[in-house]
């Protein structure tokens, strides 16, 4: 089962400025091959049918434990979407053609298919596929593919943070970089002790470095990269027997934190009436309160 938080796993700022086509490259970051639509779903379905559960573990708590902060992940990349999109278009009849700015936009989909929000779908407007999904039930092999495809997801955020400088953008991918690095290590760690095999001698692929990326230098400086969370208050405690040691980088301790991060408030978005979303006027919602009133035996 899952408990669900309402909050997101860090505070992202308050968008001063619209910007629909950084909104259309951070869609790769959520529902292309590498984005974390696809982490998610790997990991879930791996940690759904771990064979050996018991005998193994420690690397099923491993993969469950990382299941769970990529839900979180997947609503951090929707909500940094969401921020840059907003304020594109502005209110008022429909023949003065109040939403004519998302004509000239490279995904056009968020103004037609949504109310300016994000789609399942990658940064060219393809809907995300099961395809992507990768579940040998083979333990290295999935672990090895799982360690590819953070390596790949991380290559694809490196790119995102060079195309665009959106504030909110920025402090998404930041603190993607420097999570996403934690996941590398940890399944280089699972398929060392596995195999016997040093995979981080492979590394870099990218390098793991975040020193160029200043959105990311704070979460470093937090400790953020040493962290891994059960996301669970009692169950997945042994993954301490994999996420052990130093960080290979700085020479930090690795620290299993048996829980979740404090997390941030989630923005809440304004109605866009050129949008007709949520089409809710106010007499509407006085209407509404005196039903959850009476409802609740006020």
């Amino acid at each position: 089962m899952f408990t669900r938080i309402n909050r997101l796993q860090i505070e992202l700022p308050k968008s001063t400025y619209a910007d629909a086509n950084a909104a259309a490259a951070v869609q790769e970051l959520l529902g292309g091959k590498f984005g974390e639509m696809s982490t998610l779903n790997n990991y879930l379905f791996q940690s759904f049918n771990f064979r050996e559960k018991k005998k193994l573990k420690p690397f099923y708590d491993l993969v469950a434990s990382i299941t769970a902060e990529e839900l979180g992940h997947v609503e951090l990349v929707t909500t940094a979407i969401n921020l840059c999109l907003t304020g594109t278009t502005h209110e008022g009849a429909p023949d003065i053609t109040p939403m004519q700015n998302g004509v000239d936009q490279r995904n056009t989909y968020h103004f037609i298919a949504t109310a300016q929000t994000a789609l399942p779908g990658d940064s060219m407007g393809k809907s995300w596929s099961g395809d992507y999904v990768f579940n040998s039930g083979n333990l290295v092999l999935d672990l090895l593919h799982n360690f590819f495809l953070e390596c790949g997801a991380r290559t694809h955020k490196m790119r995102v943070y060079e195309m665009t400088n959106h504030p909110v953008a920025r402090e998404m991918i930041g603190y993607l970089l420097v999570r996403g690095g934690v996941h590398v290590i940890a399944y280089a760690k699972a398929l060392q002790i596995v195999t016997g095999v040093d995979v981080t001698k492979m590394l870099p692929i990218p390098n793991l470095s975040n020193d160029k990326f200043d959105a990311a230098k704070k979460y470093e400086a937090q400790g953020w990269h040493r962290r891994l969370y059960t996301f669970s208050e009692h169950d997945f405690q042994d993954v301490k027997q994999i996420w052990k040691g130093t960080h290979p980088l700085d020479g930090g301790q690795l620290e299993v934190i048996q829980g979740t991060p404090a997390g941030a408030p989630i923005p809440d978005l304004e109605a866009v009436e050129e949008t007709f979303a949520p089409d809710i006027s106010y007499e509407d919602f006085l209407e509404i309160a005196k039903r959850l009133q009476k409802s609740a035996g006020l």
